[in-house]
């Protein structure tokens, strides 16, 4: 008789691919070293291109557009001299490290988790899915407090309810991180794609601006969207394939806000209500302050170029107030430690901004960017891909991508000196661009495991289900992930359609 061991079942076609994705991600580089590799490329790419003489005609103003080689001496000087300027004046990095700044002192004062349990524990019953899925979408103006913050509450506002546990997660990981560009506040993440995007879009044209709120009308209605298609996705497909819950695996209960707690966040409420009724007062009146002086215009406006400390302020301000009630900031040192606390964990980030802004640099110097650019546009021109195909297509490219490489500055730096001038080219504005690459981004976060906080999700998971891993994950988030990508980008197209602003001043239509 043969002893030969049975074969293992093989697995499902979904873990099998997703296996591939893992060994592939797994591979790549870190973003960092990516950036080095990247600048190697652009320099010898530089002197292969300008060696051949290949030039452009710049559709716009009709001048030749020649590669400029960096492998020669003038090009390592520019690069040696330029390097520290280079770093230090990478438009995100400013912004990205200020609203830290505000973000720090509202987590650190407790006033994320206090309002996000008020949030979610307050909403009835049969409001619960859409209450966790919309605190998970909103959460994330505070960039990434939401992962360690909210999905655990949300697992235990579900149990609490007598439902899955998985299902809060998963609802909750849905906002968190499928919605996570859309929100009904200005967050960091439109500071750092915006300030990405508008030197992308320097390439073809040195004077335009893209500010903070590009994007905000748009990502405040996705905002009750995928609320709506996070709501079905749970009640209809996640939970019933769930089942019941037997109630092993963790022993936490849900803890109600406290007294000091509640009156924290009612004066922290009030002190948010009377800055926008300041800043209101300081915006809206003709002639007001933080109107443009010369023009008394909107679009041109202090308000909007100092939407970055604005927005530190509106953290600031309630969470010191929440802070001072409840104890957890006592003096002045406190906040600094909260800010210091907050900015310690940026060490990663900063070496990639060191490389990422070198990489865009000498990309611009070499002018590699708009020579792709033009010829990109000719070439999409020519085979007749423009208008809503070329938008769905760009999609598509944008979430694959983000399957093997999970952030989203770190994509959006490397995508957007090439797309967002090649898109300038055909009509499409950088701002509509920068939405098609959210929409995309936000979309599969859910089912990469180069996600950095997917194995913290998978290890909450754990707690509910001890066999729980990335399939288990990965089954639970796809159908948010479909659902997200088709009806959001379905959602861009009509909303360019009919010529809806996507953001102050940003009416646009889509190329026909």
């Amino acid at each position: 008789m043969s002893s030969s061991k049975p074969k293992a079942p093989r697995k499902p076609a979904l873990e099998r691919f997703l296996d591939t994705v893992e060994w592939a991600g797994n591979r790549l580089p870190e973003p960092a070293t990516l950036f080095v590799l990247l600048c190697v490329a652009v320099v010898l790419l530089s002197a292969a291109v300008a060696s051949t003489g290949w030039s452009v005609t710049h559709p716009s103003t009709g001048a030749q557009v020649q590669a400029v080689s960096l492998l020669n001496g003038d090009g390592l000087r520019r690069m040696l001299t330029s390097a520290v300027s280079n770093f230090t004046g990478f438009a995100p990095l400013g912004m990205v490290l200020v609203t830290l700044l505000g973000v720090g002192v509202a987590e650190g004062s407790g006033l994320l988790a206090a309002g996000l349990r008020a949030v979610a524990l307050a909403a009835p019953r049969r409001l619960v899915t859409a209450a966790v899925v919309l605190t998970g979408i909103v959460s994330n103006v505070a960039s990434d407090a939401g992962y360690v913050v909210f999905i655990p509450l949300a697992a235990l506002v579900f149990r609490a309810f007598g439902r899955h546990p998985l299902a809060g997660i998963a609802a909750a990981f849905a906002g968190v991180s499928g919605g996570f560009s859309a929100n009904l506040l200005v967050g960091s993440t439109d500071v750092l794609l915006a300030s990405i995007t508008e030197p992308a879009a320097h390439i073809v044209d040195e004077a335009y601006r893209v500010t903070p709120l590009a994007n905000y009308y748009f990502m405040a209605a996705s905002t009750f969207l995928l609320t709506a298609v996070g709501t079905w996705v749970t009640d209809r497909v996640v939970e019933p394939r769930l089942g019941r819950y037997d109630g092993g695996g963790a022993d936490e209960a849900m803890t109600p806000l406290g007294p000091k707690e509640r009156r924290g966040l009612a004066l922290a409420v009030a002190a948010t209500t009377a800055l926008l009724l300041l800043l209101a007062w300081s915006v809206v009146p003709e002639g007001a302050v933080l109107r443009d002086p010369k023009t008394g215009g909107f679009l041109t406006s202090p308000f909007l170029t100092g939407i970055v400390p604005i927005i530190v302020v509106l953290f600031w301000v309630p969470a010191i107030v929440y802070g001072t009630t409840v104890g957890t900031v006592r003096s002045d040192s406190d906040v600094t430690r909260m800010m210091a606390k907050a900015l310690s964990g940026m060490g990663s980030y900063l070496v990639l901004v060191f490389f990422a802004a070198q990489f865009i640099a000498f990309f611009s110097w070499t002018h590699l960017g708009l020579i792709t650019a033009i010829e990109g546009a000719l070439g999409l021109q020519a085979i007749g891909l423009t208008g809503p195909p070329l938008l769905v297509v760009f999609v598509l490219v944008s979430g694959a991508v983000n399957l093997v490489i999970a952030s989203a500055s770190a994509k959006w730096a490397l995508m957007a000196p090439v797309f967002v001038p090649m898109f300038m080219l055909l009509g499409y504005t950088p701002e509509l661009t920068q939405a098609a690459f959210r929409v995309a981004d936000s979309s599969t976060n859910l089912v990469t495991p180069m996600l950095s906080y997917f194995p913290l999700v998978i290890a909450l998971a754990q707690r509910y289900r001890k066999d729980a891993g990335i399939g288990t994950m990965i089954a639970l988030m796809l159908p948010y992930s479909i659902a997200f990508l088709v009806t959001w980008t379905l959602f861009l197209l009509g909303w360019v359609g009919l010529g809806l602003p996507l953001g102050p001043g940003v009416a646009i239509r889509l190329p026909s």
